[in-house]
């Protein structure tokens, strides 16, 4: 068996459609092509990170509406259908981001672009699904030929990195999002990539995200885009590009744990520009320290996973930018089965996630694995505030 080829192209400094279109074609070349991926009449969902607003291109939040014309051009000269679709995160009016965004330029200028959330739900059946037997997607994500993940490359509050793995989850509806949390963030993506399979994955590095990404991070120009048929070997690359071993991002382990691709750099062959010529090691969302409140406590188990550790810095974050940190005064945020000192008050005690041995497990205590942040912050205020959404404009009750 062959090695996963994975390209990498560096563009020049903050390129326009033209020069992308050049780095996507040389990326796709330099893999192969995709003739033999993407055929003549075939329906091919192209599926950008439409997370959350800001949609500007320097926030770094969005795919770049460049690099979905790029590719949704090459497949039309292919002689498919594209479709650019994806769904905004929970309680985000996915059509407010398109007008705010190039993407409505595209779909003006006749492109298929499509708010997934307005479309009709189906039901998917996962065979040997770690945490779920069914899945609620979209009918267009049944119908498609092919699936291409096109994620924006950034560090993420809860997964470290989002890529081409966790981009996928814009497929499922907003109910299955706040399920997947619940019962698991990085097997139920792994679930939904079991059903996906998704045949090629292009990456947009233009502009990219480091410190607490997806959303708040701060924009980091790369230059780059990455290609790959093996969606975890394509991850892994990006992942070492930024500074990160795949062994620390638990989606790609999760995913060559259960056989869908490689992480092992033996078994992967990287072409074009040298990893080592193009990396930089971002920041990460733990060492972006968010707040400074002198008797607010966090203890966190050395076993706690990223994913929760990340939630607390991220949660911290949205109570900085909605003038709430005198919220936390007295408040001890607890993740993972960490050990309490005697002298802390158990009523202070926010245990966060499923982690958190039974006996902390009291009134404020936010399952979830890891849970949503804004159910952090509601438990920490405790009913003295209002939970200000950060990037949706639906309440807390209607959004879950």
């Amino acid at each position: 068996m062959g090695k996963s080829v994975v390209s990498i192209v560096k563009t020049k400094q903050n390129p326009g459609y033209d020069e992308i279109r050049e780095g996507v074609d040389k990326a796709l070349d330099l893999i192969g092509g995709i003739r033999d991926v993407v055929k003549p009449g075939q329906l091919v969902l192209i599926k950008p990170n439409w997370c959350a607003p800001p949609a500007d291109r320097e926030s770094a939040v969005i795919t770049l509406p460049e690099v979905a014309k790029a590719v949704a051009d090459v497949v039309k000269e292919i002689g498919a259908r594209p479709v650019i679709a994806e769904s905004a995160a929970v309680g985000v009016d996915t059509e407010k981001l398109i007008a705010g965004s190039g993407y409505h330029q595209l779909r003006e200028a006749g492109y298929e672009v499509v708010d997934l959330k307005q479309t009709k739900k189906v039901m998917l059946p996962v065979s040997n699904g770690k945490v779920f037997k069914q899945i609620q997607c979209f009918a267009l994500v049944k119908e498609a030929d092919v699936v291409i993940s096109l994620p924006k490359l950034k560090t993420h509050d809860q997964a470290e990195m989002t890529c081409a793995i966790k981009n996928l989850k814009g497929l499922e509806s907003d109910a299955h999002k706040i399920k997947t949390h619940k019962v698991g963030l990085f097997d139920g993506v792994v679930d939904l990539l079991s059903i996906i399979k998704p045949g090629l994955a292009l990456v947009d590095g233009i502009i990219c995200q480091e410190g607490i990404g997806p959303i708040f991070g701060k924009p980091v120009e790369m230059d780059l885009i990455i290609a790959g048929r093996d969606l975890v070997a394509t991850d892994a690359v990006c992942g070492r590009i930024i500074g990160y071993e795949p062994s620390e991002i638990m989606a790609t382990v999760k995913a060559a744990e259960r056989g869908f691709g490689t992480m092992d750099f033996n078994n992967i062959e990287v072409v074009g520009e040298p990893i080592a010529s193009v990396s930089r090691r971002f920041l990460r969302p733990a060492e972006d320290n968010p707040v400074d409140v002198e008797d607010f406590n966090w203890i966190a188990d050395f076993i706690t996973c990223t994913g929760c550790r990340n939630t607390v810095m991220s949660t911290l974050v949205d109570m900085r930018k909605s003038d709430q940190l005198d919220y936390l005064h007295g408040v001890t945020l607890v993740t993972g089965p960490a050990d309490i000192p005697p002298e802390i008050p158990r009523n202070s005690i926010v245990a966060v996630g499923n982690c958190v041995p039974k006996e902390l497990r009291g009134p404020r205590w936010v399952k979830g694995c890891p849970p949503n942040n804004a159910y952090v912050v509601q438990a920490i205020l405790a009913g003295r505030g209002e939970v200000k959404r950060m990037y949706s404009e639906e309440a807390l009750d209607k959004t879950g």
